[in-house]
């Protein structure tokens, strides 16, 4: 049995685990632990890099999924969907930025830009999580095509 049908459960914890790491990470920055927000924020790059490669994966072999709910529920689900998307795309170069900038130790230009990555990146994670719960558990089983 293939794992591919799977992958959409594994990108959804991938997800809540980068969340975590995000928040633990912005939560050690507030305390000045430096090598705990480091740590957090690796990892919260790191899994979530593994969760590009797994969703990149997941649609390659599954193609479009679609929403399966109905009435009022769309417009929400859309608007949670579209802004998930385009803040997704807008992650990765924040992402690599902030990351690049920290690790050249440039942290005036770390900081800068980390206020607006991290926001961003906290809300695609979240988002993650919640399109997956309406697509394959609220509202599910999607329609596959």
């Amino acid at each position: 049995m293939s794992a591919i049908p799977y992958l959409a459960t594994v990108n959804a914890t991938l997800n809540a685990i980068a969340a975590v790491f995000l928040a633990a990470g912005f939560y050690f920055i507030r305390q000045r632990r430096i090598r705990a927000h480091r740590f957090c924020m690796l990892t919260a790059f790191g899994v979530s890099v593994v969760f590009l490669i797994c969703y990149i994966a997941y649609h390659y072999e599954v193609g479009d999924v679609r929403f399966a709910g109905h009435g009022a529920i769309r417009p929400v689900y859309f608007s949670i969907l579209i802004s998930h998307i385009i803040l997704a795309a807008v992650t990765v170069p924040l992402a690599v930025f902030t990351l690049s900038f920290a690790l050249r130790a440039r942290f005036a230009a770390h900081r800068q830009i980390a206020r607006w990555a991290w926001p961003v990146w906290i809300y695609v994670s979240i988002t993650g999580v919640i399109v997956y719960l309406m697509v394959y558990h609220i509202y599910g089983p999607p329609l596959i095509r």
